[in-house]
């Protein structure tokens, strides 16, 4: 997608990007679909598309749901079509944004063609197609050279204007190898006694996957003759792929997605978007189902000017210290506007509170001079205790607005001339793009996770119900304090306080609380 470098005129169209949104990990989209949405002027996206994707939209970014599930209808599919059509003739960039592929079982192809006949631009973007997604997902390979040499795909759910089914079960009977069903399991009694009269031994094995690739995935298994029977009894509802074959029976051996540590943990995190995705990646990767609920938002500081002007004179101090990543950020990017050459910084020293801010300022080529073992303010003081006197020492604090005074004052205590530099402010995050206040109330969650005291008072002033059996994960004392001043109880504090240390805290609790479990 082209970046859209000047403005157009009003006879110029927009585009149309018909884009698959993949089977539901965020792992698995593409990078030309990650592109699309972060440069389009408006999302048009479905139920299955995976919400989380709309964090990647610009802010001003126009996101309208068009989601069709059973019984529930949105916009219909003519309204979708003139909505395509009618924000393309406004000079738009449009993404449409599909779960899964938008031409494997999905209704991308008549939307394509209304494109056409309207006569606006469009491309295909294909997505990975739970068809292949779900049952890999769920250890089950669609082919296998001891098993069969062939895979045929159908829908359970075909048009309801058609008088009789275009599936041929008869041909599928006969035809054998792995079958791959999409959008049937509401009808599965159906279709499951359709293929026993065709012929299909009832010993088959099949396998149901629902909510395939994501933290939510479950699977079922069972034969022609009782999966349905299955599915009714474990009310297991769409959306899932079934797989009909004796590959299934591969699973066994080849499940890997439901054994990881925090396979169907739902886990929320509550920091910037900006910064969730180190954290959110982490947990997904151990199978957890992440919830992105941003409470705070990074803003520039109330006075850049005063800011930009320390900056200016970093290289007339003693000492600069860092106590987070996103300060070293801020300084950074008004340093370079002001000068070419990182020598400018001259002879000054550099401390850091935590691993995380360390790693950001070597990733500007430049060495930490100091970094104690604990991430906390109280441990820079004594580390710089450690160095000898600093008494008439200038130190530059980069720091985040109303953060907590220890370091400033300590500092002055033991006799240093300390310049507070306001590198940025957070502030409540009040978007909610991705519908997640409202997935947390319909769904509830685990486990919360708080990575700083503004994320725990932000997410309280949000007034939402706290949802049955969610327990807390802090990532240091200072969170920890605040969330208990604040009447929350800590089920898990991080013994590191950073991000690894959160994830390993969390880890360990959940294997304790499983093997607990198992015992009882």
């Amino acid at each position: 997608m082209e970046s859209k470098s000047k403005s157009k005129s009003k006879d110029e169209d927009g585009k149309v990007y018909l884009v698959g949104a993949g089977p539901g990990d965020l792992g698995l989209v593409t990078l030309r679909a990650k592109e699309c949405i972060e440069q389009a002027d408006v999302i048009v996206y479905d139920h299955l598309a995976n919400p989380e994707m709309l964090g990647w939209a610009r802010d001003n970014a126009e996101i309208i749901y068009a989601g069709k599930k059973a019984g529930e209808h949105s916009l219909s599919q003519q309204e979708i079509n003139a909505l395509l059509a009618k924000k393309a003739r406004e000079g738009k960039q449009i993404v449409r944004l599909k779960g899964g592929d938008p031409f494997v079982f999905g209704r991308g192809a008549e939307e394509a063609k209304a494109i056409v006949d309207a006569g606006i631009e469009f491309e295909i973007v294909p997505g990975i197609t739970s068809a292949i997604a779900g049952p890999a997902y769920a250890g089950i390979p669609v082919t296998h050279r001891s098993e069969n040499s062939h895979v045929t795909f159908f829908t359970g759910h075909e048009d309801p204007a058609k008088t009789e089914s275009a599936i041929d079960y008869a041909a599928l009977a006969k035809l054998g190898g792995t079958q791959v069903m999409l959008m049937g399991v509401e009808r599965l009694e159906a279709i499951t006694s359709e293929m026993l009269k065709q012929g299909v031994r009832e010993d088959l094995p099949v396998a149901l996957v629902r909510w395939a690739t994501t933290g939510r995935q479950e699977t079922l298994t069972g034969t022609l003759r009782n999966i349905a029977e299955r599915a009714l009894d474990r009310g297991f509802e769409p959306p899932a792929v079934a797989v009909f074959g004796e590959v299934v029976a591969l699973r066994e051996s080849l499940n890997w997605c439901e054994k990881r540590p925090l396979s169907g943990k739902r886990i929320v995190v509550t920091r910037t978007r900006k910064q969730a995705s180190a954290l959110s990646s982490k947990l997904r990767a151990l199978g957890a189902d992440v919830l992105e609920l941003p409470t705070i938002r990074i803003e520039p500081p109330s006075d850049l000017r005063a800011f930009a002007e320390l900056v200016q004179d970093a290289h007339t101090y003693d000492w600069i210290a860092f106590t987070s990543a996103t300060g070293v950020e801020a300084f950074f990017e008004i340093f370079f506007k002001l000068y070419d050459d990182a020598r400018e910084i001259g002879g000054v020293r550099i401390a850091t509170i935590g691993p995380a801010t360390a790693q950001r300022v070597k990733d500007f080529h430049l060495h930490v001079d100091l970094q104690p073992d604990e991430f906390v303010a109280e441990a820079v003081v004594r580390e710089f205790r450690k160095q000898g006197d600093v008494e008439n020492l200038r130190i530059l604090l980069v720091r985040a607005e109303k953060a907590r005074d220890v370091l400033p004052k300590e500092l002055s205590t033991l006799g240093a001339i300390v310049d507070e530099a306001f590198a940025y402010r957070t502030v409540p995050e009040t978007r909610d793009t991705t519908g997640a206040r409202r997935q947390l109330l319909e769904q509830g969650a685990d486990l919360i996770t708080f990575t700083s005291s503004s994320t725990v008072e932000n997410f309280l002033a949000l007034g939402l119900p706290w949802p049955k059996g969610m327990q807390i994960a802090s990532i240091g004392p200072i969170t920890s304090k605040t969330a208990r001043d604040c009447g929350l109880k800590i089920d898990i504090e991080a013994r590191r306080h950073d991000i690894d240390g959160l994830l390993e805290a969390v880890r360990e609790f959940f294997a304790a609380k499983d093997v607990s479990e198992q015992r009882s």
